[in-house]
């Protein structure tokens, strides 16, 4: 992911209230819960799906940390 793709990213997290921030987490978790699961059965093609998707769920956290 870009510089530039991640800043867009952050601006669009800050502009969430602290409920669907939590959404957004709990579907992230989902969604890396899944990842790793498929990658554990050998049918995961972009590996790198889960580094960004950990990294995305460590933003969404920041920005709540900061609202706090």
């Amino acid at each position: 992911m870009k510089l530039s793709e991640v800043k867009t990213q952050l601006a669009d997290l800050r502009g969430l209230s602290v409920e669907e921030l939590n959404k957004k987490e709990a579907e992230l978790k989902k969604d890396l819960f899944d990842l790793r699961f498929t990658a554990a059965a050998g049918r995961l093609e972009n590996t790198n799906q889960l580094n960004e998707v950990k990294k995305t769920i460590a933003r969404v956290k920041t920005v709540l940390a900061e609202k706090a």
